[in-house]
């Protein structure tokens, strides 16, 4: 199941690279690439280095309801799971960081696991808000909004959903957990009564949220991350001759790239970062500009991000001195009682 699991996961790679370039223009991009300016580089290597500060402090503020984690742990376990992340299959590296941070302090994996999803959902929810209200000032005209679109209503569907049935569980725990079993028990008994405990967990883990003052700062770090991925976006496009975005343009370009990023795919984020970069900037630039200047800059951005993510990974790793292979095998295993 696993290998049919990946195989499918680079099928669709393979099938959004094959259509983010489809009509690329090889020379171009290769002469953007000669001619472009990298020194915006380093301005943007400074952003992403801030957008890792602010998505592991608020990470920090969800914990803070069970336990205030030293920044040196929260940041090893943060910076190790986000690299593990990007380099494992079907998403594993979401498992990485509540086991890493239950190794820095007395925190259960299952309870910082619930924090994950905490996170995962109120991303899903700001990104389907922010892309709906920019789609009110993008004209009705623009190649490709009609799939853009779709998506956003996707991902309204799909985090609008799942918070409302946490919300649920967490004020009627008893009846979600019924619904589950009645609902997955039909499929498997077994996958029912992991999907109950799951949903059981979870609910503890609500009722050990931080207080409102710790609250507000996750919403806070949350726009300050948000924020600055938005003004990444935008920066670094003017590095490429023609393909200079605003930051209006940065920020709708950002929400398209990461309803793209739901899609499950092969480890690294290829193809699917260059398909929906592709189409957002294709909303506001001609189609010759999108197949030579935007894919150049959808590279480099897509490397910059790797090389960051994973190298910052590495140097966390070394210095706590852990093994990637002692994470990536114990991370899934059950949790002792």
């Amino acid at each position: 199941m696993r290998w049919l699991k990946f195989g499918v996961s680079v099928g669709v790679t393979v099938a959004l690279c094959a259509w983010a370039f489809r009509n690329a223009d090889w020379a171009g991009q290769w002469q953007s690439l000669k001619t472009a300016n990298y020194l915006y580089l380093v301005p943007y290597v400074a952003l992403l280095l801030g957008i890792h500060l602010f998505r592991t402090l608020r990470w920090g503020a969800l914990l803070a309801g069970m336990e205030r984690v030293p920044f040196r742990a929260l940041n090893q376990a943060s910076g190790i799971g986000f690299m593990m992340l990007l380099i494992l299959p079907f998403r594993l590296g979401e498992f990485a960081r509540p086991f890493l941070i239950a190794q820095r302090s007395s925190l259960r994996r299952s309870a910082a696991m619930a924090t994950v999803v905490v996170e995962r959902i109120t991303d899903g929810l700001v990104i389907a808000v922010l892309l709906r209200a920019l789609l009110f000032f993008v004209d009705s005209r623009s190649p490709g909004i009609d799939r853009v679109l779709i998506g956003s209503n996707l991902l309204f569907a799909v985090f609008g959903g799942g918070a409302l049935f946490l919300l649920f569980a967490t004020w009627q725990q008893a009846r979600a957990v019924a619904l589950v079993r009645a609902t997955a028990g039909r499929l498997s008994p077994g996958l029912a009564e992991k999907l109950a405990h799951i949903v059981g967990t979870f609910v503890g883990a609500m009722k050990q949220l931080p207080p409102p003052s710790k609250l507000l700062l996750f919403l806070f770090y949350t726009a300050g991350y948000w924020g600055l991925n938005g003004l990444g976006m935008a920066l670094l496009s003017h590095a490429f001759a023609g393909a200079g975005l605003t930051v209006f343009q940065g920020f709708v370009v950002l929400s398209v790239l990461i309803v793209f990023l739901m899609i499950p795919a092969a480890p690294g984020m290829v193809g699917t970062f260059q398909a929906g970069i592709a189409l957002g900037m294709t909303l506001f630039l001609p189609e010759g500009v999108v197949n030579s200047s935007g894919l150049a800059y959808a590279n480099v951005m897509w490397l910059a991000q790797t090389v960051q993510q994973v190298g910052l990974g590495l140097l966390l790793l070394a210095a706590s001195h852990t093994r990637f292979s002692d994470v990536a095998s114990k991370m899934g295993a059950e949790e002792p009682a």
